[in-house]
């Protein structure tokens, strides 16, 4: 088990020469607007209230660095889906995530975020899609499984993975803020992947 001895925001970065030094491994978090990112991070850090979960899903145009006991940092994505932002803004956060995704030397891996409930909606396939055009190892994370019934978990993974075009060479872990379920294969997936 992975124990957290600190974890703390440590900035949010609106142009690539705000991010901080690349010294330590990162892990980028993305996801719909909807779909529990704040309580993710509050969940897998141990910490209420690390991430604020916004009254207007999808506002924040930034990426917003956390770090982890000083060996690693999530880095948070705005949620994707049905936010209202201005096209030059859009185009402009466009630039600054591809920059992050293709030159960042200390970028590891992509924790995609999905609602287990639903099949994946396209914004949620396009970004998979992303990871693997440049190939960027993904976990995906099927958030809210305690709001499922037992014989849907199984069926649901099996449509998730369907419509994503799943490599079998990711992850996929069945994840609930509420039970806390999937906290310890979250931390040994990205620690598997620091190396």
């Amino acid at each position: 088990m992975y124990t957290i001895k600190k974890a703390e925001f440590m900035l949010c970065a609106a142009w690539s020469s705000q991010w901080p030094d690349e010294s330590l491994p990162e892990f980028l978090l993305a996801g719909r607007s909807n779909v529990g990112k704040s309580s993710f991070i509050n969940t897998i850090t141990d910490v209420n209230g690390l991430a604020k979960v916004s009254a207007t899903p999808g506002k924040t145009r930034t990426l917003n660095f956390f770090n982890v006991n000083d060996e690693l940092r999530l880095v948070d994505v705005p949620g994707y889906g049905y936010a209202k932002v201005p096209d030059r803004i859009q185009q402009q956060f466009g630039e600054m995530f591809e920059t992050y995704c293709t030159e960042r030397k200390n970028f590891k891996a992509m924790c995609l975020l999905v609602d287990y409930r639903h099949p994946p909606k396209d914004d949620d396939i396009t970004m998979y899609e992303y990871a693997k055009y440049y190939h960027i190892p993904v976990i995906v994370v099927a958030t809210k499984e305690d709001k499922l019934k037992r014989n849907d978990l199984v069926k649901n993974e099996k449509r998730i993975k369907e419509d994503l075009g799943f490599d079998e060479n990711d992850y996929f872990i069945r994840f609930s803020s509420l039970k806390k379920k999937g906290v310890d294969e979250v931390w040994n997936t990205i620690l598997k992947l620091c190396d």
